[in-house]
């Protein structure tokens, strides 16, 4: 019956981590859909329509007394406050880019992403760099180099999501929080600067109000639901799953944006990206066989009753 159960739960967190993967994949088409309102607006809204959203399950699930816990950890506020600030930096990036016909970049971007996180805990964390880590670092350097000369110019923007993310990384790392609570904490220190600044917009008549149709402020008001939806998913995921399960379906949302950006809104990709893409690819590759190798000898040297399909 144990064995059962196990084997449901992993089924489970595949599921839903598949589904979170998918979402958001399928995220810029949502974004470009909000248009002509201000990705800068968008992501006000966001922000402050995640926090209420995030606000009612986490009460019901963990009570005023679990909400209020995890801040009376010496510096968590501060750490919140400095991760909210860089995610929504993130955010506004990623929506913008998006909405400036930018969504292949982002690709490179998200793909670029759990590399930098590996260099941040290199360097912040003392962990260790082993050579399946080396060579990915390595294979994927050669392809943003191949994109640079593609481009003519280094992919700022791709580097800059990639580079947001990974700090949020690494401040996450520090603070001890589920999932949904954790957001929340992030979005809840600037919830009042942010209703502020909506407020100002709208009344000022630039605002979603007077510039979209009635059908795209309905939208608009989803995207706390589409923010909060995606992260419970992951959450439920990481808790049944291996987080090198979890990383190679994570790769999904990259390539589904690569496919909306060329073939659904015709976004220029070239042979030198392609050949880019690849190394990053190759990379990746090598990143996550690495990984699966490693989590296999560290489970017989514990266990050798591990399940390795954990």
């Amino acid at each position: 019956m144990k064995k059962f159960d196990s084997k449901r739960e992993y089924e489970i967190g595949m599921v839903c981590a598949i589904l979170c993967a998918l979402l958001w994949g399928a995220l810029p088409i949502y974004w470009k859909a909000l248009q002509p309102i201000n990705s800068f607006l968008i992501m006000f809204y966001r922000l402050a329509l995640s926090c209420i959203v995030l606000f009612i399950p986490g009460l019901i699930i963990y009570k005023w007394k679990g909400i209020i816990k995890p801040l009376k950890e010496k510096g968590a506020i501060r750490y919140f406050v400095l991760a909210g600030l860089i995610i929504s930096a993130n955010w506004s990036l990623y929506i913008w880019m998006v909405n400036s016909g930018k969504i292949v970049q982002t690709s490179i971007g998200y793909y670029i992403e759990p590399l930098i996180v590996c260099i941040f805990g290199i360097i912040f964390f003392n962990e260790k760099l082993n050579k399946f880590k080396m060579i990915a670092f390595i294979l994927a350097c050669i392809g943003v180099l191949i994109m640079i000369l593609s481009y003519g110019q280094l992919p700022i923007l791709a580097l800059a999501l990639a580079v947001t993310f990974g700090v949020y990384a690494a401040i996450k790392k520090k603070l001890q929080a589920p999932a949904l609570l954790s957001l929340f904490y992030e979005t809840v220190f600037l919830f009042p600067f942010v209703v502020a600044i909506i407020l100002y917009i709208e009344i000022g008549g630039r605002g979603a109000f007077a510039t979209a149709e009635p059908y795209k402020i309905g939208l608009l008001f989803l995207s706390g639901l589409f923010t909060a939806l995606p992260l419970t998913l992951f959450a439920m995921a990481a808790n049944r799953i291996s987080l090198i399960a979890l990383g190679i379906t994570e790769y999904l949302s990259p390539t589904m944006g690569l496919v909306i950006g060329i073939f659904l809104y015709n976004e220029h990709f070239d042979i030198y990206q392609l050949i880019g893409f690849i190394f990053i690819w190759i990379g990746l590759s090598v990143f996550t066989a690495g990984g699966i190798i490693q989590r296999r000898k560290e489970s017989k040297e514990v266990d050798g009753n591990v399940n390795d399909s954990e």
